[in-house]
């Protein structure tokens, strides 16, 4: 099994973002950003870079560097401390990257103050949704316009992270 690294993103990842993006399937597109992106713009590509006082986003990355995973969380915006937003490329779904991602970024969000984490999920992301309800019993769902909007208390650090990994926090 091939190895990632997790780290922030970097002003040097916008090339690589750009692969990243157009290698995602129309589907696994859909699902995070509600549309597909198969010419992914300068804006979307910007977005995903951009970490400021409110907004932080990791990648992840195989062997060679190539991006096969992002994530991103902002804080001080509506319905909860701290948002978030993920996405997997195909090929790496279903080996916990996802939920690594989604450790981290609680992580920090967490020993920033933030209690509270939301995120906007396709109703047809069933995957998603189980998860979210493994994870975190108690989240308030909201369904709105075929989106859940999902509000959940920030447990512990650690808390999604898979307990057999061997691997160190920034690393699967």
């Amino acid at each position: 099994m091939q190895r990632t690294q997790l780290r922030p993103v970097c002003p040097g990842d916008e090339e690589r973002i750009r692969r990243f993006l157009a290698g995602l399937s129309l589907h696994t597109q859909t699902l995070r950003f509600f549309t597909g992106v198969s010419a992914p713009s300068a804006a979307l590509v910007r977005a995903l870079l951009a970490v400021d006082e409110h907004r932080e986003a990791l990648v992840a990355t195989d062997d060679r560097g190539e991006i096969v995973a992002h994530a991103m969380s902002f804080r001080g915006g509506g319905y909860a401390d701290v948002e978030i937003a993920v996405v997997v490329a195909d090929a790496w779904q279903g080996r916990g990257l996802g939920t690594r991602l989604v450790d981290e970024l609680l992580s920090r969000a967490a020993l920033r103050g933030a209690r509270t984490v939301g995120m906007d999920v396709m109703g047809e992301n069933r995957r998603v949704l189980r998860l979210i309800r493994r994870l975190w019993p108690d989240a308030v769902m909201r369904v709105q316009s075929g989106t859940v909007e999902v509000t959940a208390m920030i447990g512990q650090p650690g808390l999604f992270a898979e307990q057999r990994s061997g691997a160190t926090p920034l690393t699967v």
